[in-house]
């Protein structure tokens, strides 16, 4: 017994005539939120307010972001001005030394490049933290 498989799973179905079901409901929406809009607030603040509150919804029908849907740039915008936001790294300005030999140890220490391990996983992942080549003509096999 032979079954056919869907061959156009992602295309969504035309419902009202050329539009599919979400795109008529965001412009029927935005409609919809432009006469609120006309109706409760004055006809000159009335006029751009249902201009922005139509326009969104017909972006939200028709306009795509790289071949994605404009409600997934909407989505990914307000979850990240909402969410939490760690930051790991933040740059501190150091003052250089001139001398280290005539500075004191706490500030030498900060400026000093910390010493080469046994490790060569150490070392490789201290030379790419600081955009440094560790491979010369003789050391590539070493390090591999």
């Amino acid at each position: 017994m032979r079954y056919q498989v869907p061959q156009f799973i992602e295309v969504e179905d035309k419902i009202f005539g050329p539009l599919t079901f979400r795109q008529f409901v965001y412009i029927a929406g935005g409609a919809g939120m432009g006469f609120v809009a006309y109706k409760l607030l004055p006809f000159i603040l009335a006029i751009p307010v249902g201009l922005a509150v139509i326009g969104f919804g017909l972006a939200l029908a028709f306009y795509k972001v790289n071949n994605k849907p404009f409600i997934d740039v909407v989505e990914s915008a307000i979850t990240y001005f909402f969410a939490n936001k760690l930051y790991i790294w933040k740059k501190t300005d150091k003052k250089p030394v001139a001398n280290a030999s005539t500075a004191s140890p706490a500030v030498s220490a900060s400026v000093l490049v910390p010493k080469l391990s046994d490790s060569k996983l150490k070392d490789l992942t201290w030379s790419l933290d600081i955009n440094e080549t560790m491979y010369s003509k003789d050391s590539k096999k070493d390090i591999l």
